[in-house]
Order: structure tokens, then C-alpha cells, then sequence
């Protein structure tokens, strides 16, 4: 093989294989989620994040919740536009989580990607637990029951204070069935998401997402910088 290829014709790595695998200093097999509620500006700064470590040599799996399978994108749908109680909300969350975990998540991991995921359990514990005041002990169980403890590595909260989401949102698109709730469902929701962050403060990271954009990135970059990212 020729030395662009990565190894010498003994099968050892080149001196320039070796400069690349060097660089690629950055959170591989690690498992990134980004919460925030409706209308706090995560798409833009999730995409930031995986062209940047895309750049660097990894592998990067940008995916979302719910969705990020075929079952789960038809989960999400049917969460998105149809009634139902804050259980059948749960369950179907969880059902969609499970289908994620197995089919994207965990063998992503696995492989040594780096998963960057907008929502995971916070937001169900933020949404259903805080927002639709469904019991948090049968969440837990059903946290333990799908995800038997995997958790992120590193969660990136965006913060905002729900009157300026609410006005984000209606300029940017037409509401799904969560964001046509009123005002105070998203001040609880974001005191679900507070809690979830006072419980585990080492995985948190609160970003200011009233900020400019410039500004929010900023936050992030620090953030990363901390980690050696």
C-alpha cells in the first residue's frame, strides 16, 4: 500500500497515519445530548459541534428524540400530533428511546463515535414529569427498565426563559401539539430541567441561550475546552 493509505508495505502505520490518528484529540465514544425547550436554538449549535469534530477525524452520529430510527420517527409523529395522557406520552417515549438505544446509540458507542443527541431522558423527565406533572417515581422505573444506566457523557442544558422561546418560535414555524402549550407549561418544564441539573451537577452544563449567538458558542467552546474537547 502507498504511504497515502495509511500503512507501510509491512502493515505498520506511516509517520503521516500516525500525525492524523494524533490529531484527533476530542470526546470519542462519547455521548452528547443537548435539552433546552421548545424554541431555545439548539439545531444550529448541535450542527456546529458535529461539523467540528467531523473536521478533526471522528465519527459523529447526529441523531435526535424522539426519532432516530424508522419505528421511533413513527413514534415521534404519533407524539407530536395526536391527545393522550401524560402516561401513554411516557410510554411512548420510552418504547422510541429503547429502538434508539439499541439500533443507533449504543453501537455508535460502541465503535468509538461520538453521539450528539438533542433530547434524551431530561427532557422526558422536564416534559411529562414537570411540565404534565406525571409521577417521577414511575419515570425513574422506566428510565432504569430502557436505558439500564446509560446516561450521557455530557449534557448541555440551553436555558431560556420561556416568554422569549415563545417568541422565537412563532417566528420561526407552526407549533406542534407541545408548542401550542401556554406560557406557564414551559416555566415548569423548565424547572424540570433546573432539577435534573441541581442532581447532577458533574454531567450539566447550563448555557445561557438568551445570548447572541456568537455568544452562546462561546459558552460551548469553553465548555469543551474544560474537557479537553
Amino acid at each position: 500500500m502507498s504511504e497515502a493509505a495509511g500503512v507501510d508495505q509491512a502493515g505498520s502505520p506511516t509517520a503521516t497515519a500516525a500525525a492524523v490518528a494524533s490529531s484527533r484529540v476530542g470526546p470519542a465514544g462519547c455521548f452528547i445530548s443537548i435539552e433546552g425547550i421548545d424554541g431555545a436554538g439548539k439545531t444550529s449549535h448541535v450542527d456546529a459541534l458535529a461539523e467540528r469534530w467531523r473536521g478533526r477525524g471522528h465519527e459523529v452520529v447526529r441523531t435526535r428524540e424522539p426519532g432516530g430510527t424508522p419505528l421511533a420517527e413513527v413514534l415521534r409523529e404519533q407524539l407530536l400530533s395526536r391527545e393522550m395522557d401524560a402516561l401513554s406520552e411516557a410510554l411512548i417515549v420510552f418504547a422510541a428511546r429503547r429502538d434508539h438505544l439499541v439500533q443507533v446509540i449504543e453501537p455508535a458507542l460502541a465503535r468509538g463515535a461520538v453521539v450528539l443527541c438533542d433530547r434524551f431522558t431530561d427532557a422526558t423527565f422536564a416534559y411529562q414529569g414537570a411540565g404534565r406533572g406525571f409521577d417521577l417515581t414511575v419515570l425513574a422505573q422506566l428510565e432504569t427498565w430502557v436505558q439500564a444506566g446509560r446516561q450521557p457523557d455530557l449534557t448541555f442544558w440551553f436555558d431560556l426563559p420561556p416568554e422569549v422561546a415563545a417568541e422565537r418560535r412563532a417566528a420561526a414555524r407552526d407549533p406542534d401539539r407541545f408548542e401550542q402549550q401556554a406560557v406557564d407549561f414551559f416555566a415548569r418544564v423548565r424547572a424540570g430541567y433546573r432539577l435534573r441539573a441541581e442532581a447532577e451537577p458533574s454531567r450539566f452544563v447550563r448555557i445561557d441561550a438568551a445570548l447572541s449567538r456568537d455568544a452562546v458558542a462561546a459558552q460551548l467552546t469553553a465548555a469543551l475546552q474544560l474537557r479537553g474537547w
